[in-house]
């Protein structure tokens, strides 16, 4: 849940400028069919079956329109919901109600589709002590709610962002001159207390990685068989992270290595929303 602090600072901004993008001067449609304030309520109805999340976000689209907006909830996020559930009952002046509609669903639907995904391959790896990453392929503006989402489905959080950790890919390295000097140079200038992950995508990458002390190796987009020689090369000296092209569908095939984490872009790049809508408009006065 985000707390009052995490919200205004970073979620009030992003949420407004959504509700700028889509009303530039008015909503004309709603102004047509509703010219003056008319109380209303509406239900918030999921038509699928999945984990819920952005509940505070989606209560805040109407919020930041009008604070006098009443949202009782049924749920909370990380509950598994059904089709056909009433998750919310909203009250509050009805062109509210239709102006914000979109975006608040935007929203909604767009994190419980990831927390949904997520937790779907969290499940695939219970029988295993692997932790399922995200990384930073968001949607721009929207990584606050994406990673939300993403702890909310099971799975925990690579770094935010390039101010959050040292990860050596393979552009890094060849600017550096190897792998090597790439790691040297990290260890000079970042703060001790950060780790240094290298991205590898060979043996030999693997065998320099260890030589330099990185602290975490990705096995990049690696066959199975070169990654269990990697993790047999590392032999516990470092830290194992996974990652490429890895889903819901190929995760099996890895999951048995022996590693400590396995990272997918497709947890926020390639999950469908959840199919969530605002039905049985009714005025109440």
């Amino acid at each position: 849940m985000y707390d009052p602090i995490t919200m205004r600072l970073n979620a009030d901004p992003m949420i407004l400028s959504a509700l700028k993008e889509d009303i530039t001067s008015e909503d004309v449609t709603t102004n047509s069919v509703m010219p003056k304030a008319r109380l209303g309520e509406v239900d918030l109805i999921c038509k699928e079956a999945g984990v819920i999340c952005g509940l505070d976000v989606f209560a805040r689209v109407f919020e930041l329109l009008d604070d006098e907006v009443e949202i009782t909830l049924f749920v909370k996020d990380g509950d598994r919901v059904s089709a056909g559930e009433r998750m919310a009952k909203l009250r509050g002046d009805i062109r509210t109600l239709l102006s914000g509609e979109r975006t608040a669903l935007n929203y909604l639907q767009r994190m419980s589709g990831i927390a949904t995904y997520t937790n779907s391959i969290v499940k695939l790896l219970e029988d295993t002590k692997i932790k399922l990453l995200d990384t930073r392929k968001t949607t721009p503006n929207n990584r606050v709610f994406e990673k939300y989402a993403v702890r909310i489905g099971g799975g925990y959080n690579h770094r935010y962002n390039l101010s959050d950790g040292v990860l050596l890919k393979d552009n890094h390295i060849s600017a550096a001159g190897g792998v090597k000097e790439a790691v040297q140079m990290a260890k000079g200038y970042a703060p001790f207390v950060r780790k240094i992950e290298v991205e590898t995508e060979t043996l030999e990458m693997v065998k320099e990685a260890l030589e330099a002390g990185a602290d975490i190796i990705m096995l990049d987009n690696m066959t199975p068989e070169v990654m269990k020689e990697a993790v047999l090369l590392i032999d516990g000296k470092a830290e194992i992270e996974i990652s490429g092209n890895v889903t819901r569908e190929n995760i099996e095939r890895i999951k048995g290595l022996g590693v400590d984490y396995i990272s997918s872009g497709a947890l926020t790049h390639s999950a469908p929303i959840l199919d969530i809508s605002l039905k049985n408009l009714r005025p109440i006065s």
